[in-house]
């Protein structure tokens, strides 16, 4: 308890004059006066910031349209992207175009290429010609024999 009397000692010895007063009163209003003023200017700058930001984004997007624009004015560019887009042909050329109708699951192979040698179970010229001496000397027509053929 003697250290609680030493701080009231201590509070009752503090004396506050009329300039302290005024002067806290001062710094007081001051804050209050600032502070509002204070927070206006930084979330302006915060806005300027993020104005210059976006000044710099649209700049640079303007400066890659310039560059695509000045892209498209050279003939063999609009060319080229009328042969890739378009599938375009000069006069006198033939276009082939190959649809791969596959499935996508056949189309993906991701196993690795054979290494060795394999012997086929079947001459292929020995069906090739059975093929077309079937086809050839057949009494039937093209729909049965594709009904016959792929029922057994």
């Amino acid at each position: 308890m003697a250290g609680d009397s030493s701080a009231r000692g201590w509070l009752r010895g503090i004396r506050f004059s009329w300039f302290s007063f005024l002067m806290m009163g001062i710094l007081v209003l001051g804050v209050l006066v600032i502070a509002p003023t204070l927070q206006q200017y930084i979330q302006q700058r915060q806005a300027i910031a993020d104005l210059q930001a976006a000044n710099a984004k649209t700049s640079a997007s303007v400066a890659t349209l310039k560059k695509e624009r000045a892209r498209w004015n050279d003939p063999s560019y609009i060319r080229a992207e009328a042969r890739a887009r378009l599938l375009y042909v000069m006069p006198g050329e033939t276009s082939y175009l190959i649809i791969d109708d596959r499935p996508v699951s056949a189309q993906k192979n991701d196993a690795p290429p054979s290494t060795s040698i394999q012997k086929t179970k079947a001459n292929w010229l020995d069906s090739m010609f059975s093929s077309v001496m079937t086809a050839g000397l057949s009494s039937q027509t093209a729909d049965q024999l594709t009904t016959s053929n792929s029922g057994g």
